[in-house]
């Protein structure tokens, strides 16, 4: 007669195996929902783009960032092959166009307009912005660099920055500026323009650079610190009074108008620029393909002609450096607030 054990031992042995055979169907199962979910993701990327991208603007239409997104989505759509529409998302100094993009899927199809204001100053004038410049965005390129213009009113009594400084000084209170929002360069611009020079002027914020010109050619404003692509054409058509240009050189489009430092503001320099990134954790081929595809926007004849025309120069940026630079300018940005004692909330 077999011995007792022998059929014990057959059935450890069988369940044993079994429950391996559990185990290993629960591996296979789960590969295969991995791999379920991951192909479709794989397969989208590598038909990147097949449907069309969006370039979020967290500002106003007419404002620098706009006319800036609108012209890269006019060249960039033929080289992907895909429409490239603009959406607008004003309010809260960019705030709230910059939260959009952080929470947007990182899957290339959404591209976000970035300027200084929205990526270092921000962070150090409100308590809580519902993104984090640094970490939730991938830097792409900057788009182009420039200094901002101050200009009056046609019918201000001031032909030089010194006078316009003079006039506030006798008016304190009385006379305002604009901007596209509280937070953004201009609004940074000309705060740090009445603590130079010692005035006491208005802001009034709105939510976008255009509707700020509208209000300064109608004369509801005395002055604004603003891109050169959005004052120049009232200028040259005789609305505004170009009185000086915020960089440390004078520009082309306006050869007669001199700098802060030749007007009498001495220690006054100040360049905005324009850059385009995407939500972190876009994949790098994407981030590559875009960056690829912009240098050779930037690097044509004509954005050099084009950026040139307002003062501005195109520069491409590739986005390690541009990441680099943004951090540097966060950190910057954040000592000359604090030292000036601007802040918001």
């Amino acid at each position: 007669m077999p011995p007792r054990t022998a059929p014990r031992l057959g059935l450890t042995v069988f369940l044993r195996e079994n429950r391996m055979s559990h185990h290993r169907r629960a591996l296979l199962a789960s590969g295969l929902v991995m791999a379920a979910l991951y192909l479709p993701a794989a397969a989208e990327e590598a038909t990147w783009p097949n449907r069309p991208v969006r370039i979020l603007v967290p500002g106003g239409v007419g404002g620098v960032t706009d006319i800036r997104a609108r012209w890269l989505a006019e060249r960039l759509a033929p080289l992907l092959g895909q429409s490239v529409l603009v959406e607008n998302r004003p309010g809260a100094a960019g705030n709230l166009g910059m939260e959009l993009g952080a929470r947007s899927a990182p899957d290339g199809y959404t591209l976000v307009i970035i300027h200084q204001g929205v990526m270092t100053f921000n962070p150090h004038l409100y308590s809580r912005l519902g993104y984090d410049p640094l970490a939730d965005f991938t830097p792409i390129t900057r788009l182009g660099a420039g200094p901002l213009l101050l200009a009056v009113h046609a019918g201000v009594h001031a032909t030089t920055a010194g006078e316009l400084v003079q006039l506030a000084r006798e008016n304190p209170g009385r006379l305002s500026f604009g901007s596209p929002g509280i937070g953004t360069p201009p609004h940074l611009a000309g705060e740090l323009f009445k603590r130079l020079v010692g005035i006491d002027t208005v802001h009034v914020p709105y939510k976008g650079g255009g509707q700020a010109v509208s209000d300064l050619m109608a004369g509801h404003l005395t002055y604004s610190i603003e891109g050169l692509n959005v004052q120049l054409p009232a200028v040259k058509a005789g609305r505004l009074r170009a009185l000086a240009v915020t960089g440390p050189r004078r520009v082309g489009s306006l050869p007669d108008v001199p700098t802060m430092a030749e007007a009498g503001i001495a220690g006054y320099d100040f360049e905005g620029w324009v850059g385009i990134a995407v939500p972190a954790a876009t994949p790098k081929r994407i981030v590559a393909r875009l960056y690829r595809d912009m240098t050779s926007i930037l690097n044509s004849a004509e954005a050099i002609a084009w950026f040139g025309e307002y003062g501005a120069e195109p520069r491409a940026d590739p986005p390690e450096v541009f990441a680099a630079a943004i951090r540097t300018e966060h950190e910057r940005w954040g000592r000359i607030i604090r030292e000036a004692g601007i802040r918001i909330d």
